[in-house]
């Protein structure tokens, strides 16, 4: 496919090291030289440097017969304008954009997207993307990443493991054995300096290992139990920064049929005062999110998580250390600067989110052709969770999975059969058309996992 990125930020960055080694033809389209050289230096791409909103810049970086084109510069304007050039001009068949005002992101103004309007075909919104994975995190109090897949059937979630876990040393095939009623599967391991892998069967799992595993969602709680984790139901929560995410977690929390009282701390009087106005049960707070006092007040001490989601990297990482030293269980702190990460289990910081990552996933469910429903990007871009469907021309059809040339990096984690019913994988597993599939899949491993799932545009 000939991909068109245009913004070589942290995100245009990411998306183009995915799609770079997938046999994609990708340029890359900047007004900053040093962005574009960046990635021409370091991945597999062609540069353009210029307005990508320019229809020149657009024809030198081959829009005339382009596939894609992914507008994900910092401004709104320019990635609609982009997508708008793209179609009238060029033709472009596939347009993504990324938005990020609220304003242009209103359900009643959704037919403003129309091709006879201005023609985008997905709209990806930032904030909402990191709203539910915060939301997602704080559903599963225990892990450090979730994701959900199968329509919320399957939770993908990150676990640490400490030295009170009681299936440590315990070899993976014998778990299976000992929980033969769980829906389950350990699917990645990080281990060692951050190595990432797909454990075989007599992998044994070590203290301070990160684990990825794939539950259904009503064994979600018994997993986390089972790897040493106390699943506790998070009924108040404090929300630090009234921003457009914090907004958006605490309308969802609002709107969630479980019953949360959450607090809101914002510092800016106008936005504190416009988050007052938008909720109705969030008792919201006007003030600094490091001020001891302030938290006392909002009763940091009994809150059971605490998520902070300014705009400012480490008065979040700050605000939740501070909370957690002033007794709150769980703090969740958003993320921008992914170089950052290494210091948030020194910190004693919970969980994370990473809004670059939560957008690079959300663009790749959109990237990926034919049966592929769902996919997340895992760490630093090491893996790719992958949800698709079996198509009957895959090589997967008909084969149980110990008899699958699968990767060596690969593993299935859940199956959905056409009837709905949900299988956890074992090796005389039958895969048949229908099937829906959940892939770990390393991200070297990725082309020939898509490979097997017959997904690429030529069959479609």
């Amino acid at each position: 496919m000939k991909i068109i990125i245009c913004g070589a930020g942290q995100v245009g960055w990411q998306i183009a090291r995915h799609l770079a080694g997938e046999r994609n033809d990708v340029t890359v389209v900047d007004n900053n030289p040093e962005l574009v050289n960046r990635a021409t230096d370091t991945l597999d791409v062609q540069g353009i440097t210029g307005f990508a909103s320019y229809p020149d810049v657009l024809e030198r970086a081959g829009a005339e017969d382009a596939d894609m084109i992914i507008a994900a510069t910092h401004s709104d304007e320019v990635n609609m304008v982009t997508c708008q050039v793209a179609h009238s001009i060029f033709r472009v068949p596939r347009k993504i954009a990324r938005l990020r005002a609220q304003s242009y992101l209103a359900a009643v103004r959704s037919d403003l997207y129309r091709r006879d309007h201005l023609p985008i075909d997905v709209v990806i919104s930032p904030e909402r993307e990191v709203a539910s994975a915060a939301l997602r995190r704080l559903r599963a109090a225990e892990a450090f990443d979730v994701e959900e897949f199968i329509d919320g059937t399957a939770q993908f979630i990150g676990l640490r493991l400490d030295t009170e876990c009681p299936v440590l040393d315990t070899p993976l095939r014998q778990l299976s054995e000992l929980f033969s009623t769980l829906r389950a599967v350990v699917v990645g391991v990080r281990r060692q300096k951050g190595r990432l892998f797909a454990p075989d069967p007599g992998d044994q799992l070590k203290a301070g290992d990160e684990i990825y595993v794939l539950s259904h969602s009503d064994d979600l709680a018994r997993t986390q139990e089972i790897f040493g984790k106390k699943v506790k139901k998070q009924d108040r929560v404090i929300i630090i920064g009234g921003g457009n995410v914090g907004l958006a977690v605490a309308q969802a929390l609002e709107a969630a049929p479980e019953r949360i009282r959450a607090k809101m701390i914002e510092r800016n009087r106008k936005c504190a005062e416009r988050a007052a106005e938008a909720l109705v049960r969030t008792i919201v707070l006007s003030g600094d999110g490091l001020d001891i006092d302030l938290l006392r007040e909002a009763n940091i001490d009994r809150a059971d998580a605490v998520l902070t989601v300014t705009d400012d990297d480490k008065t979040n990482m700050l605000a939740a250390v501070r909370a957690k030293a002033s007794g709150c269980n769980k703090t969740i702190a958003l993320i921008n600067d992914p170089t950052l990460v290494p210091l948030l289990v020194p910190l004693g910081i919970d969980a994370y989110v990473n809004p670059r990552q939560s957008t690079v996933s959300s663009i790749l469910r959109h990237v990926r052709h034919g049966r592929v429903r769902n996919v997340y990007s895992v760490g630093d871009a090491e893996a790719e969770v992958i949800e698709a469907q079996v198509m009957s021309t895959s090589p997967l059809t008909g084969s149980t999975i110990r008899e699958l040339n699968f990767p060596e990096g690969a593993l299935i984690g859940a199956i959905q059969k056409p009837d709905g019913k949900y299988v956890r994988p074992e090796g005389k597993t039958r895969i048949e058309e229908g099937d829906v599939v959940v892939i770990f899949a390393l991200s070297a491993d990725v082309p020939e996992v898509e490979r097997l799932l017959q997904v690429q545009v030529d069959f479609f």
